[in-house]
């Protein structure tokens, strides 16, 4: 039998108000959040029944705002697929159509430009995501050269650290741990299905280890369809289904969770930390349900002219989150799913069957966790916040990509700042 230990939680006023305060805009602190504590064998269970230890919702009040419509090139940017921010809060942008990297202090003033389209010593043939090391260098996955460009920690410091790429384009994002580790994804081209997998490179590019992408044996509900002759296929996932989601964390270990529960598994050195929290499931309107289950019919249509249906039904709720982020250090952010809003295609062709009147967007909505599950509350980002390509978090400041209406994109450095900002 297991030994499980259950008990009642209470924070001390001391641990709340340092958790409650973020910076100096923050509200008094609360009662704090009502959790209960389980021990089942090498696994800590956190569950958070209510409240939350901000006690109100916090917004995110920008700070430093990098990027123009007109003016000078260094401040103009093409396609932004990754940033990264360094302990001293110097922000590396990385600009997909001019393929370099250009570094700002954190006043937002331009530094410098980092490498460049080619295939000669720290450029790029075609770069991906970049990350930061625990050290102040950073690191550029760059499968089209195979290798990971490697800048700094000094000024003209430059490195380089070949790997397989098998020509895999990932197209996610690049991970480091605080043990100065990274994590590159890529493809395994000695399976027959050309898997993609992670290569583990130490802190001076030493390969440690070559692994599968994080699974648990979840399987996310899918449809099919089969070309007319048979040859070909095609395939997609039902809208709203479930699916195994995963990170990682700065202590080097893979925090995950499968959405269709709030439940968000952090594993340590020393055990297991389970994350969990009491929710409200969101519903899946009729209109966005018909949304989604047109636009898939469509595209599967292309493929089998007679398709119908062949998997489960879209579910009547949405996942519990959508995604899992980790701050620099080592809290936890869950992008939740939330309802549905029907917004007016300005760009709407009836003739084009391919063209809808309408498309369905969800307000960003994160819970916060510090890294022992203590539930700090949920953060609401401006409309123009994108979640794509992925946030930086650190501590109480957030560094994200936003989108103007004529598609200037910008860099913007944002402050938690709880209750109301005015």
């Amino acid at each position: 039998m297991r030994n499980s230990l259950l008990s009642r939680v209470t924070i001390p006023l001391a641990t709340m108000l340092a958790l409650a305060t973020c910076g100096t805009d923050s509200s008094p602190p609360t009662a704090g959040p009502d959790t209960v504590v389980e021990t089942i064998g090498d696994t800590t269970v956190v569950r958070t029944l209510s409240g939350s230890v901000w006690g109100a919702e916090a917004t995110l009040v920008p700070e430093i705002t990098i990027g123009r419509l007109e003016g000078a090139d260094e401040y103009i940017f093409g396609w932004i697929w990754s940033i990264a921010v360094d302990d001293d809060w110097n922000v590396y942008v990385f600009d997909e159509q001019a393929h370099h990297v250009q570094v700002y202090d954190s006043a937002g003033v331009y530094v410098e430009t980092l490498g460049g389209r080619g295939e000669g010593p720290g450029e790029f043939s075609r770069a991906e995501a970049i990350a930061m090391l625990p050290d102040g260098r950073l690191v550029v996955r760059d499968p089209g050269n195979m290798r990971v460009q490697v800048f700094g920690p000094g000024p003209g410091e430059r490195d380089e650290w070949r790997y397989n790429s098998g020509n895999a384009y990932s197209m996610g994002p690049l991970f480091t741990d605080g043990l100065g580790r990274t994590f590159v994804e890529t493809r395994d081209m000695s399976r027959t299905d050309f898997s993609m997998h992670l290569v583990v490179l130490g802190p001076d590019g030493t390969p440690l280890d070559t692994m599968q992408l994080p699974s648990s044996g979840f399987e996310q509900a899918t449809l099919t369809a089969v070309t007319p002759d048979g040859r070909g296929s095609s395939s997609g996932n039902v809208p709203f289904s479930s699916r195994f989601i995963w990170t990682v964390h700065p202590n080097g270990h893979f925090l995950t969770g499968i959405s269709s529960s709030y439940r968000i598994n952090v594993p340590g050195d020393d055990g297991v930390l389970r994350i969990e929290r009491a929710y409200d499931p969101v519903p899946v309107s009729a209109g966005e349900r018909d949304h989604q289950h047109e636009r898939l019919t469509r595209g599967m249509r292309n493929t089998q002219p007679n398709w119908s249906w062949n998997g489960p039904p879209i579910p009547d709720h949405k996942p519990a989150f959508q995604a899992l982020l980790a701050g620099k250090g080592g809290r936890i952010w869950v992008m939740l799913s939330t309802e549905g809003q029907a917004i007016e295609n300005e760009n709407y062709d009836p003739d084009n069957p391919r063209s809808a009147p309408l498309f369905w967007r969800e307000a960003l909505r994160y819970d916060v966790f510090e890294p022992d599950g203590t539930y700090l509350g949920v953060v609401v980002p401006p409309e123009d916040f994108d979640n794509l390509p992925l946030p930086v978090f650190d501590g109480d400041r957030v560094w994200a990509v936003t989108t103007d209406e004529v598609g200037v994109e910008r860099v913007v450095r944002y402050r938690i700042v709880v209750g109301d900002p005015e």
